[in-house]
């Protein structure tokens, strides 16, 4: 049983996608998969390819047993939209070269990562060439969520796209979904089977780390501060102090200038920015903390935060300000607490509740959001799970 995972961004990059897939390949090395990754020169959160893997049009690296086969692309992390494009393009193209190193593998099936379409594009003929069943891992609907987001409007380029996305899902053998919202999407465009396959978390990553008594009031956010996240508005309208609270701050994006400003001019208001989190260090930072804060400042159709996930393993009560089925995830679970983005009332008065909760009833959540995550959520169930489909589509 052979499979090769086509994606733009996988380990050393830090994100949830790269280790989403990372995850995924060495369960299903466990499941008795033989497991190869078609992917970039790493170069991700930086925007400039890894020093490691500079002036080199291919080579092919190994990540604990994993082979990698990595080609150029020009990378870019600019807020402009077309160094982006071009970025995407670049190894939507060079990913064609994999033919041969996919050939050799003949695997059963080609499993790829989209966004970016351009790349699902490259994967459908990747499949026509190698004879592998495609399966598009769907974890953003695009363009659908880059116009919710206003990167583009509703005109001939968003038609284009929208077409190539309704093409590439009939012609996918499967369309497996990061959400309950893509799955139902694509059902009701596509003749593809489909197939939820969350986000998720390693459960077993946050096994044995300790709350930190002393953070009880301390409340984090660990992740990419981008415009989608809104981590600026929250320090320009949440006053942690006035509170008694502190917000922690971990990640990094295109805010992240503009945080680091702001917390210069404004040093009273108990916000604490600390740089980038590593994965390694993830599990046990998350797990001290008193609370998390996960934004979503616009209701982007399809998209649930893999923080949610994260922050239930880590025994995190969630303050979640945003809507969709990131806020139905946290009420159907009752992991926290959620407010409408920009509603900062409401958020100042679910903050103020979490930090006035009594001990017994806190130390519940944390208990609760535990056992939820290692019940629902768990990533090493669910690529068990996504084993057994897979053998049984084998033959279809």
């Amino acid at each position: 049983m052979k499979i090769v995972i086509l994606t733009q961004y996988f380990l050393p990059e830090m994100g949830a996608p790269q280790n989403r897939l990372f995850d995924m390949a060495r369960g299903l090395i466990k499941q008795g998969w033989d497991v190869q990754v078609v992917s970039a020169m790493p170069n991700y959160p930086t925007g400039k390819i890894f020093d490691s893997h500079k002036n080199k049009f291919s080579c092919i690296d190994r990540i604990e047993g994993i082979e990698v086969k990595r080609y150029w692309l020009y990378p870019s992390n600019a807020p402009k939209t077309f160094p982006r494009i071009a970025s995407m393009l670049s190894f939507s193209f060079t990913s064609l070269f994999s033919i041969f190193f996919i050939r050799s593998k003949q695997p059963v099936y080609l499993l790829v990562e989209s966004p970016p379409l351009t790349l699902a594009f490259s994967a459908w003929i990747l499949s026509k060439l190698s004879g592998a069943k495609l399966i598009i891992n769907i974890s953003d609907l695009w363009p659908l969520s880059a116009k919710e987001l206003g990167a583009i409007g509703e005109g001939r380029i968003y038609k284009m796209l929208e077409s190539l996305e309704q093409f590439l899902y009939k012609k996918a053998f499967i369309c497996t979904g990061q959400s309950q919202e893509i799955v139902d999407y694509v059902a009701k465009t596509s003749p593809s089977q489909t197939y939820l396959f969350r986000n998720g978390v390693d459960t077993n990553r946050f096994a044995g780390n300790r709350f930190d008594p002393s953070k009880r009031n301390h409340i984090v956010y660990a992740g990419l501060l981008g415009v989608a996240q809104g981590i600026l508005s929250i320090c320009q309208n949440i006053h942690f102090k006035e509170l008694n609270s502190e917000f922690h701050i971990y990640g990094t994006g295109a805010e992240q200038g503009k945080i680091i400003t702001f917390l210069k001019e404004n040093p009273t208001r108990g916000i604490t920015y600390h740089g980038i989190l590593k994965r390694d260090e993830m599990p046990k930072v998350l797990s001290s903390y008193g609370g998390t804060l996960i934004p979503l400042v616009k209701n982007i159709y399809g998209a649930v935060p893999s923080k949610i996930y994260e922050a239930m393993a880590a025994g995190l009560p969630i303050l979640f300000s945003g809507e969709g089925e990131g806020a139905s995830i946290i009420k159907k679970t009752k992991a926290g607490w959620v407010s409408a983005p920009g509603q900062w009332l409401t958020l100042r008065e679910s903050i103020t509740e979490f930090l006035s909760m009594k001990d017994v009833d806190y130390l519940e959540i944390r208990a609760h959001n535990q056992q939820t995550a290692s019940q629902n959520f768990d990533r090493n169930k669910q690529i068990v799970d996504l084993n057994t489909f897979l053998k049984e589509q084998m033959n279809s």
